[in-house]
């Protein structure tokens, strides 16, 4: 058969495709395990940083490991706000019960501020205590639409069940310098000290254009919105307000200030 055999050329790259298929497969199979030990590590890793314990970015496997060890995780049944003590490694996955008709419920447009369509009967939330053993903080999962992506991250509450103690995104697709800011340590910085809900309870945390102006009583539930970036910014109002009001953790953080966890 010639060299320049048309046949022969497709025989070749048919064998040269199928033999990269089989590599490509095989290095997706064997990189999969390291994938998802890296994802879960660098979730860790943020939720210790909103909670204080380490600084951001920072954080060997085992220093994250071991830190993150010393935290409790709670599931929370969300429209009670009961909840109930797991293992760290407790199989409970928030995301599929989301999707799971039975474990979730579908939202109406009126309630779906955050645009999420549906959300789970359950929540996991992990709690962070003091050396002597009593409460120190609440790490709450929330999630919501912004411009391009649905965010997930963390909440920080402290003891108080008001008291914002810290924010982080462990997932976003929102524009790179804009509303991709969710995640620059600066500006999640202006979150700690800030209050969720006001003098009757109900929930007025958000984020305003321009800057908070310190001398003025509503301050302690503002936060600066994201420059250049007023749907991404929207939508972390929209996604900390859910979360934190009627169809969220608001009856937990309840019994939280009644009797702590």
């Amino acid at each position: 058969m010639s060299n320049e055999s048309t046949v022969k050329t497709v025989v070749v790259a048919t064998v040269l495709s199928v033999v990269c298929s089989i590599a490509l497969a095989a290095a997706v199979t064997l990189l999969k395990p390291i994938q998802t030990e890296n994802r879960e590590l660098e979730k860790q890793r943020k939720i210790l940083a909103a909670a204080s314990i380490l600084e951001e970015g920072k954080g060997s496997k085992a220093e994250v490991n071991k830190l993150f060890a010393g935290l409790e995780r709670y599931i929370v049944t969300i429209d009670t706000g009961d909840f109930r003590k797991v293992e760290l490694s407790d199989s409970f996955d928030m995301r599929k019960a989301t999707k799971d008709s039975a474990r979730s419920i579908k939202l109406t447009g009126e309630q779906d501020i955050a645009n999420i369509k549906r959300r789970a009967n359950e929540a996991d939330v992990y709690v962070v205590r003091n050396p002597d053993g009593k409460l120190d903080k609440l790490v709450l999962p929330v999630s919501g639409y912004g411009l391009w992506s649905t965010m997930y991250g963390y909440l920080v509450v402290n003891s108080d069940g008001n008291t914002i103690g810290g924010i982080t995104f462990t997932e976003q697709g929102e524009t790179p310098g804009l509303g991709g800011e969710v995640d620059n340590p600066k500006w999640k910085a202006l979150w700690p000290g800030k209050k969720i809900y006001d003098a009757d309870q109900k929930v007025a945390i958000h984020l305003i254009k321009g800057s908070v102006d310190p001398s003025r009583p509503e301050a302690v539930h503002q936060v600066d919105a994201l420059s250049g970036a007023t749907l991404t910014s929207n939508g972390v109002t929209h996604l900390v307000q859910f979360w934190t009001g009627e169809l969220g953790f608001q009856k937990f953080l309840g019994k939280i200030r009644e009797g702590g966890i």
